[in-house]
């Protein structure tokens, strides 16, 4: 196997302001999450289908900024650094107008596809009620993700961290004063939540204009002099980003299935099953952010012109997220009642989420290899690859939730066996597409 030129140090280096950039942002979900389970289980059980709906329908959006990261990161490989503004700037054009189009159907056909999905009225007029606000926020979100994508592109990664930051001190007052009514703002519940949210999000897109032309050599990336008429730059984007789109809405779409089943197995399953949601993503960011650095170093390899050194990368990423794994595994599986401390103080809601936790983190250690690879499928540029990855290990996902969770009625750890099913599929089938060779010569 060949050596990579890129050091433990290098990997650490880009990873670290994305790992704390997703900690920021998970631990606005926390919060969330932590101050609705003191507002009640109905809200607190909302929250998880509210949101997991809404990320579906956002994800759309996240799919083709990620496809803007993997051409960015190409060009930033080649130094064909004048190529990269178009590219941030015309996808964030194409990105508002699709923005507009996704409020419009969420806005029109919410309400009927979850009243139609949800058993529990409650949960349903709670959902929909965090809906109603947190729709806004895609106005913002979709403008936040292609800065993202332009500074991870380009391996200048710190200034996501500041603007993380800012988000969750952002969102932690809002939250505070509109979920509860404190300092003079009405007490809105599950909706201040949402609107809080949304907030952050526009102080977000704020920072990162100041940032951008305070900061950002404008005329070495190519964001002047831009022809405006170029539109196949669009395009370009989208047949690399196209097949993301498609594969990030399945993925979300399947998990939001998953809590539909969950939320017929009662209020209290559901509030228990988005405890664990929230507990998921926040150990896993190590595992995320590595994935995308991945994704982003397979790309300025490949653009680079040293295929023969990615195996041997995405080997030394793979590790590198087990190795973290496995030390936050061993530390919560030695006190799993303290870390679940942080959302509830309800004994009952604690224990029976034990189980639970402890199928998630066995998911964890699987996942921090499978995901590494399969993110570096579409860091080299073969996203009809990684949906064709991505159906074949939902069916299976779907296949394996229908046994357990309806022919079985298994208990709540089991249904979460699913996860485990997702995360070695989609390990295996990526190393197998990695095995065969045929990505070594892939034109973006």
């Amino acid at each position: 196997m060949e050596k990579t030129s890129y050091s433990y140090a290098q990997i650490g280096k880009i990873a670290y302001p994305i790992f704390l950039t997703l900690l920021v942002q998970n631990l606005i979900q926390v919060i969330d999450t932590a101050f609705l389970g003191h507002v009640g289980e109905v809200e607190l059980g909302a929250s998880a289908i509210a949101g997991i709906y809404y990320i579906a329908v956002f994800t759309v959006a996240f799919g083709f900024s990620t496809g803007a990261q993997i051409l960015i990161g190409r060009r930033n490989g080649e130094k064909n650094f004048d190529k990269i503004g178009e590219i941030m700037l015309f996808g964030t054009v194409f990105l508002w107008i699709m923005a507009f189009f996704i409020f419009g159907f969420t806005r029109l056909f919410s309400a009927p596809i979850l009243g139609s999905a949800l058993h529990s009225p409650q949960v349903l007029k709670a959902s929909l009620e965090y809906l109603d606000w947190r729709i806004y926020g895609l106005l913002f979100s979709t403008v936040n993700v292609m800065f993202r994508a332009f500074f991870v592109g380009i391996t200048r990664t710190k200034v996501l961290t500041f603007n993380a930051i800012l988000m969750a001190l952002t969102n932690v007052f809002f939250d505070y004063a509109m979920i509860f009514g404190h300092w003079g703002f009405p007490k809105m519940g599950i909706g201040g939540a949402a609107l809080a949210s949304v907030i952050s999000e526009a102080v977000s897109v704020t920072f990162f204009f100041v940032y951008l032309f305070c900061a950002v050599d404008l005329k070495k990336y190519g964001f002047i002099g831009i022809i405006w008429k170029n539109f196949k730059v669009i395009r370009n984007i989208l047949n690399v980003s196209l097949s993301l789109m498609i594969q990030q809405f399945l993925s979300l779409s399947t998990w939001l299935v998953f809590f539909f089943v969950i939320e017929r197995m009662g209020e209290t399953t559901l509030a228990i099953s988005n405890i664990i949601r929230s507990f998921y993503m926040i150990i896993g960011i190590p595992v995320f952010a590595l994935s995308s650095t991945a994704s982003t170093l397979v790309s300025n390899t490949i653009g680079a012109g040293k295929q023969s050194e990615v195996i041997a990368l995405i080997w030394k990423i793979a590790r590198l997220a087990l190795a973290i794994s496995l030390f936050f595994v061993l530390l919560l599986g030695v006190f799993p009642e303290w870390a679940l401390l942080v959302y509830t103080s309800d004994s009952g809601l604690i224990m029976e989420s034990i189980h639970s936790l402890y199928v998630i983190l066995l998911v964890l250690l699987v996942l921090s290899i499978g995901n590494v690879f399969f993110q570096s499928v579409s860091g080299t540029g073969n996203t009809r690859s990684a949906l064709a990855i991505e159906i074949t290990t939902l069916t299976l996902y779907l296949i394996w939730m229908w046994f357990v969770a309806i022919y079985l009625q298994a208990s709540l750890a089991v249904c979460w066996t699913t996860e485990l099913v997702y995360a070695f599929f989609i390990g295996l089938l990526s190393y197998f597409y990695f095995k065969r060779g045929q990505w070594q010569n892939k034109k973006i």
